[in-house]
């Protein structure tokens, strides 16, 4: 049998596919129990307010129903996130509309509707806070406005958290706003936006009693992204060890983020009640509920200050970073953390300073999305870029081209650029794909006379791999491969698959590594009683850092079995003990037999890897400063719109996404993730809106939060560099994150070349289109103004 060919580049069948065509897969919904009760959640009404009664309508048989509350909690009333301030459930004070304050569970599932409607629940309302402006007043000393200042927080009220990144001193940075040519300055927004995977949030939760009654373990099966999360939040609400706390991923249809943080709360709830009734409970949202009551991406409000040069160089930059957590502080540091990061974006900034906050609001959490605070800030940095272009006078591109990173230059974070970085090289090719020239020189010379304008426009940008700063340190990521009875190699790892590719480009590793065929890889299940914690599955890290990992542990086996495959035709007295090197060529029987003569003498073989800094990545946490990522993936985006001056909607008709991003494992998954991520990056450029009403989403079905269709979008061209990285397997960067954070800005940035109307929030809508189109002069207008300090006059640029 000939030795396998490479398996790393092309694109086998993904591990999971034929289940999930054929119907095998068992979604959590799928999934009955003997026994098995359903639950619901009570909510609040209110934004704000104290719990002044809870009374039950004499219309319902509440003895055939469980009733949970607060004070049947057996540890800490606290979903543990970053901060223990996230109740599991309310107990005297609601701070969100659809804050769980009880939880039912019935045999019937029909029943729970009309028992919610008959928890009747009074409260004395408190004013409410549902903007950044209104939180910031709190913060500044308005107590009418304050909402969050929990005792040991030590900060300011309101505020979550705040960073400072700032790459020189004060003084420094004040002079060279005193040696420029000109200070720009720009806002710019963000909305929040929803995950919409394909299956709603859903958990199993069983609990088992010992001998005397009381309360031995919890086990949680259901969709998530992060098993080990929930443990964790299960040790500290059951007051268990974490050998008791059992969690399951079940299949799992899409994520986005809105898995990582969530089924911690969906967890605990089901645990309980399973607890309380003895019963095996099930909990799967409807998607109304999904929508009011689960995480979202973080609101945002960015400002630039940028002191620039005649000749278009960047010479400092004070950039303001806000972003609005909710009511409770889930994630939002480490998103609020990734957008200081990759706020000054891939340019280099002799002088930067990077202030940033998360706000507290009376709006359910936002917690963890695609991207996880780039998107926010880098929509703002791009958009900006182009205003500093028309500023100076300078082409959108050749601004970027004078003031790029490249290998060898440092971030704002001091972090040196050793992996190669070739910024202008992305830009020439992602035009060149494009037809950018022609295409907006055609514009410009047909927009006059039409009433459909068309335009072109782009965006430059990078996505950190992997846990910001010392993030992986933290995690210490363990990995194991085992060896079955059959000798084939089994993946133990707590990254879970749900749609991305997880199983099949860990195998790809782990197959080309050993090299036997991709199909005699297993992946087991992530059920934390028998695979360690990898790590969560996010921050575009699976592929580099799990990856990594999983091909270190593949050379860790082929290394015990050396001597095993050097002599493929030993008798059994052979002496394996002695050290020898993997054979160069071997084949991959001869892989399973080393395997099995292994285990006949040993019983088994387990090969353990534990994550390793590299030596030279450093992170100062204090400082802020330093290595921010092992590495980064680096991307220029293009898109070509129309926007109808009849009807003012504006449309994607093009988009080109070229990305560096080191070995592409996959190329057919890498290209859906690409592709993926640029629809949800149009969606949230141009059509998903979350309307609230006093800190409601009122918009919670998927008939008036809307989305792009196949039919709404683009052709998406996708192409790739490869540029392998050290500390990726074969090379290998992430790539799950990059995709949604040029879409926004690259689409702006064409409608502005289309309408000549510099519009500075998303999602932007034909009614903003069309009100920006139709105000009069005297209605005020948004021009861009920039300060020409040689005269210390004002020169405007108009938008």
């Amino acid at each position: 049998m000939p030795e396998p060919g490479p398996i790393v580049g092309t694109s086998p069948i993904r591990k999971e596919g034929l289940a999930k065509v054929t119907g095998r897969a068992l979604y959590v919904d799928d999934i009955t129990l003997p026994g098995m009760w359903y639950g619901a959640t009570v909510r609040s009404t209110i934004s704000r307010g104290r719990i002044t009664s809870i009374a039950f309508d004499s219309s319902i048989d509440w003895d055939e129903f469980t009733i949970v509350t607060a004070a049947d909690i057996p540890g800490e009333n606290t979903i543990v996130h970053l901060t223990k301030d996230h109740p599991c459930l309310a107990a005297e004070f609601v701070n969100h509309p659809a804050e769980p304050i009880l939880l039912l569970a019935h045999a019937d599932k029909s029943a729970l509707h009309a028992a919610v409607e008959a928890v009747h629940i009074t409260y004395e309302e408190l004013p409410g806070v549902f903007t950044i402006e209104d939180s910031e007043l709190g913060a500044a000393g308005d107590e009418s406005k304050v909402i969050w200042d929990h005792p040991g927080h030590g900060g300011t009220a309101n505020t979550f958290k705040t960073f400072l990144m700032q790459k020189s001193s004060p003084e420094e940075l004040a002079g060279a706003f005193a040696a420029a040519d000109f200070i720009v300055e720009g806002e710019y927004r963000t909305g929040a936006q929803e995950q919409l995977y394909i299956e709603n949030n859903g958990i199993i939760a069983e609990a088992h009693r010992a001998p005397d009654g009381s309360l031995d373990s919890v086990c949680v099966s259901g969709c998530m992204q992060c098993p080990y999360y929930v443990v964790h939040a299960l040790e500290l609400v059951f007051n268990l060890p974490e050998e008791k706390c059992r969690v399951i991923q079940t299949e799992t249809g899409g994520a986005f983020g809105g898995k990582e943080d969530f089924p911690s709360v969906i967890g605990s709830h089901a645990a309980l009640l399973a607890m309380k009734s003895g019963h095996p409970v099930k909990i799967c949202y409807d998607r109304a509920e999904d929508l009011i009551a689960t995480t979202k991406r973080h609101p945002s409000r960015t400002r630039h200050r940028t002191a620039v040069s005649r000749d278009g160089k960047l010479l400092a930059g004070e950039i303001e970073v806000v972003i609005d957590g909710g009511a409770y502080a889930t994630l939002s540091a480490v998103v609020l953390s990734r957008a200081t990061i990759h706020a000054p974006g891939p340019y280099h900034w002799p002088h930067i300073a990077v202030r940033a906050q998360a706000m507290a609001t009376n709006v359910a959490p936002h917690g963890a999305f695609r991207g996880f605070g780039a998107p926010q800030s880098l929509f703002a940095l791009e958009r900006h870029m182009d205003k500093i272009a028309k500023v100076v006078g300078l082409t959108p591109e050749e601004l970027r081209r004078r003031n790029f990173l490249s290998t060898g230059m440092s971030t704002a974070t001091g972090q040196h650029l050793s992996d190669p970085v070739d910024m202008q090289g992305l830009l020439t090719r992602a035009l060149k794909e494009s037809n950018y020239y022609v295409r907006r020189a055609e514009f410009d010379r047909t927009n006059p006379t039409s009433t459909i304008k068309r335009g072109i426009g782009f965006a430059a940008f990078m996505h950190g791999s992997g846990f910001t700063g010392s993030g992986e340190r933290r995690l210490n990521s363990l990995v194991k491969i085992e060896i079955t009875a059959e000798g084939r190699p089994n993946i133990l790892v707590s990254s879970t698959e749900f749609g991305q590719g997880t199983n099949t480009i860990l195998s790809q590793v782990c197959a080309q590594t050993l090299r036997i065929p991709y199909d005699e890889v297993l992946v087991a299940q992530p059920d934390t009683s028998i695979v360690p914690n990898s790590g969560p599955t996010v921050a575009s890290r699976t592929a580099m850092i799990v990856g990594k990992l999983v091909e270190r542990a593949s050379e860790s086996l082929l290394s015990t079995l050396a001597p095993y495959l050097a002599a493929p035709n030993a008798t059994a007295d052979f002496d394996y003990s002695v050290a020898c090197e993997v054979p160069a060529s071997y084949t991959p029987a001869d892989f399973r037999r080393a395997a099995l003569a292994y285990l006949a003498q040993h019983g088994s073989l387990v090969a353990s890897v534990r994550y390793e800094a590299p030596g030279n990545i450093f992170w100062d946490d204090d400082q802020y400063k330093g290595d921010a990522y092992p590495t980064y993936a680096w991307a220029v985006y293009v898109a070509e719109v129309t926007v109808d001056t009849l009807t003012y909607i504006a449309e994607v008709k093009e988009f080109h996404a070229l990305q560096e991003v080191g070995k592409v494992i996959h190329p057919i998954l890498a290209k859906g993730q690409i592709e993926g991520g640029v629809a949800q990056g149009i969606g949230y450029a141009l059509y998903e809106k979350c309307v609230y009403v006093d800190g409601l989403m009122r918009n919670n079905q998927m008939t008036n939060y809307i989305m792009p269709t196949s039919a709404d979008l683009p052709p998406i061209h996708v192409h790739f560099e490869e540029t392998p990285s050290i500390h990726g397997p074969s090379g290998a960067k992430g790539i799950g994150e990059l995709p949604m954070d040029g879409p926004a800005p690259a689409i702006l940035n064409a409608i502005e070349h289309a309408t000549g109307i510099a519009f500075t929030e998303v999602p932007l809508l034909p009614e903003d289109i069309f009100e920006r189109m139709t105000r009069t002069p005297e209605s005020g207008s948004e021009d861009l103004n920039a300060i020409d300090l040689d005269t210390r006059t004002e020169t405007e640029v108009s938008a």
